[in-house]
């Protein structure tokens, strides 16, 4: 009760070149971690299940650029394309590319989208925005056919939507000077994991079990499914979920805009 306050000492200011040394240090390596890439998957699939299509986008640049340029004009990319398209839900990766003679490990980014794309005039539009941004081609004469890439995914074979998040959106290990991912906020809000009593276990392994494979963690048993015709219709509770989930999502960005 008698012991006297302590006065807080103000902090002592930083000089003009402490700052900018602490600026200078302060720019992150970022990387995809194991977390991350798991995240990704989940996001993915539970994306998949709410789409009869979707489209795998390539984004390539037509000249190197810094990791910090490139994540400018992808922004910039998706602004225009939410701008034009109703609903639009995309979720992107960035990746090195390590088969580029010309420019090793250019950065490029892959891109999973419930679009509809008109490949000649989005195409034209990337070529523009790169160049409206400082990005130029080596040669004022080459159109790089490949700097906008479109697939269709057909997520009714789950072992091209396998292929497709396993192979090309989360395989890279790379280091990079700007955001790794991200997602539309519909994507960001899907349900990726649901709880189940034991029954639900026991009806997989009635159904696949020579293909299930058991991993002895610390604290449980990890159960590795196999993804096919026949299991994928166990998630389909996560997919009602979902549609619940967008749904009411759409109805309160209506309920903002009325206001």
């Amino acid at each position: 009760m008698d012991r006297k306050k302590q006065v807080k000492s103000k902090p002592k200011k930083k000089e003009p070149a402490e700052v900018e040394k602490e600026e200078d240090t302060a720019e992150k390596v970022r990387v995809m971690s194991s977390r991350t890439k798991t995240k990704i998957r989940k996001k993915l699939f539970a994306f998949s299940r709410l789409h009869k299509r979707l489209t795998f986008v390539t984004l390539t640049f037509v000249n190197e650029v810094t990791d910090e340029q490139a994540i400018k004009v992808l922004r910039k990319f998706i602004d225009n394309t939410k701008k034009r398209s109703k609903n639009f839900q995309y979720l992107w990766v960035a990746e090195r590319q390590t088969e580029n003679k010309i420019f090793p490990d250019n950065i490029h980014f892959h891109m999973i989208t419930n679009k509809y794309w008109d490949i000649q005039k989005t195409w034209n539009y990337w070529l523009d925005l790169q160049k409206r941004n400082g990005i130029a081609p080596r040669d004022e004469s080459f159109k790089a056919s490949s700097a906008f890439d479109v697939k269709k995914v057909d997520t009714k074979n789950p072992k091209q939507v396998g292929t497709y998040l396993t192979k090309y959106v989360t395989k890279n290990k790379a280091e990079f000077k700007c955001q790794v991912w991200n997602c539309s906020k519909s994507i960001s809000a899907l349900y990726t994991d649901f709880y189940t009593d034991y029954s639900f276990l026991e009806e997989l392994q009635r159904l696949k079990k020579d293909e299930i494979k058991e991993v002895p963690l610390e604290f449980c048993t990890l159960h590795l499914v196999p993804l096919d015709k026949t299991t994928i219709r166990f998630y389909d509770r996560l997919e009602n979920k979902n549609r619940k989930t967008l749904e009411n999502l759409k109805q309160q960005e209506n309920a903002s805009i009325e206001k």
